[in-house]
């Protein structure tokens, strides 16, 4: 599937589209570089233009322009993509949502917010609590991250268990669309049965259908109760059966459940200053998990009657709980470093792929013999959200060995990995999306029916391919 050409815009186009958001809504010079590098340096990028809207009417102003001329936008948030669809090819126009940054209101009695595209999820996540809810998605980038691209790629984060993706957590959007007309979908229902639910489109569209401008997000009581633990265990099979256990014990009250193999813990206290070993003895296999509850009372007493009885039953070695909220961001700290911290030992290959929550076991173990036989050697940094089936398979160079050690044999690991996760009836892409790293790799491995009914999608809202082109499809 390659992306139509677009034209480079001509100076007057350009000067036309800086009028629009004038001297304050345009990058320049050498403050471009942070906006065409992802951060693991992997993807590269060029633009003839950085434009920095402060309004969703100016974003129509531009995408105005834009469509009449048939230039192309790739619109970008925080910059904290994985697969290369924030980053503009060469000839599109780079439009940032990072000046628009309003709360436009906060509604705890009907539990929603509804916010500008641009504001951080750390800063939803604040407005949130200040007003006594809770907007419960999680993400390591969600001091940088806008809210804009974690719903343009529907990021799922530590909180999916309880809590459902992004797309869960969305009641409307605000977007303009590829002919610049602003679509006011910023309704704070939670039943509208009046036809196709549109805003299911753009979630999760990487920006190739439109551009978010604005959304209403559905809020929760805090809760009034958390427990959070870290257990060593033998193997994954354990972390499963560890699960099922403390899903049935706490009554479903398992907000997180986080897999990680020791390596992840390793690198992390190699890399990462202020981070501490979980338990004093080493494990193949750790598992880290928060329970919430609303009661405030007996929480604590289900989950360490539930510990008592893996212990009992051989399913973990050892576990310690978070006494205060300090310990329990000291362990969080460990599993959200663990992509920086993998970083530093070389980009090697990686895989944001699901399978079912009781497959993981038997794919994490074909996937190493495959892996093994076709470099020997390597080191597998194996974690993930392991109660929805969501598993960061990455595969580094063996020790020693220089970072770039593996580029020759990367593809042949990723398709092999790919092919046992259809095997297995799996996603290739569990939350990260499809961007330009596996664009193609959707094309070879999706039905024809499925690429038809996206294509007729694209095409029939965006005929011009302006949108992220070169991205998804």
């Amino acid at each position: 599937m390659t992306a139509a050409p677009h034209p480079k815009p001509n100076p007057q186009q350009l000067d036309a589209i800086r009028a629009v958001v004038g001297p304050k809504g345009i990058i320049e010079g050498d403050d471009k570089a942070p906006y065409l590098t992802e951060w693991r340096k992997r993807w590269h990028g060029a633009t003839p233009l950085i434009v920095a809207p402060a309004s969703t009417e100016d974003v129509a102003k531009i995408v105005k322009i834009c469509a009449a001329e048939k230039i192309a936008i790739t619109p970008q948030g925080g910059n904290t993509g994985l697969v290369g669809g924030q980053i503009p090819l060469g000839n599109e126009i780079l439009l940032t949502l990072k000046r628009m940054r309003n709360i436009r209101a906060v509604e705890p009695l009907n539990n929603t917010m509804t916010v500008d595209a641009g504001i951080t999820l750390a800063e939803a996540q604040e407005r949130a609590h200040e007003a006594g809810r809770l907007f419960p998605l999680s993400i390591g980038s969600e001091g940088s991250c806008q809210i804009g691209g974690v719903i343009s790629t529907n990021a799922g984060g530590v909180n999916v268990l309880r809590y459902g993706n992004t797309r869960d957590l969305v009641l409307g959007l605000e977007a303009v669309m590829p002919d610049g007309e602003i679509w006011n979908g910023l309704k704070r229902l939670r039943k509208d049965n009046t036809g196709y639910d549109l805003k299911q489109l753009l979630i999760g569209g990487e920006g190739t259908l439109g551009i978010i401008t604005g959304a209403v997000l559905k809020l929760f009581p805090q809760p009034a109760e958390k427990v959070t633990i870290c257990a060593g265990m033998s193997n994954a099979d354990d972390a499963v059966r560890l699960l099922s256990l403390a899903q049935a014990a706490t009554g479903g009250n398992v907000s997180s459940f986080e897999l990680m193999y020791r390596l992840c813990i390793d690198l992390t206290l190699k890399h990462i200053p202020d981070t501490r070993d979980p338990l004093g003895d080493k494990h193949p296999v750790y598992v880290l998990a928060e329970f919430s509850s609303g009661v405030g009372v007996g929480l604590r007493n289900s989950v360490e009657s539930m510990l008592a009885k893996a212990l009992e039953q051989g399913i973990i070695n050892d576990a310690t709980i978070a006494e205060n909220e300090a310990q329990a961001d000291g362990l969080w700290r460990i599993r959200h470093a663990i992509s920086e911290a993998t970083n530093g030992e070389g980009l090697g290959a990686r895989h944001d792929v699901s399978v079912g929550t009781s497959d993981i076991p038997a794919f994490i173990n074909k996937a190493n013999k495959t892996v093994a036989a076709i470099a020997p050697g390597v080191r597998f940094v194996t974690f993930g959200h392991i109660g929805d089936g969501n598993i960061h398979y990455n595969v580094l160079a063996e020790e020693g060995a220089a970072k770039d050690a593996l580029n020759d044999k990367r593809a042949t690991i990723e398709q092999a990995v790919y092919d046992i996760i259809g095997e297995f009836g799996g996603s290739i892409s569990a939350e990260h999306g499809v961007g330009r790293h596996r664009r193609e790799d959707i094309a070879a491995r999706k039905s024809p029916v499925e690429l038809n009914m996206m294509r007729a999608i694209k095409n029939a809202l965006d005929p011009h391919g302006i949108m992220n082109p070169g991205k998804m499809l």
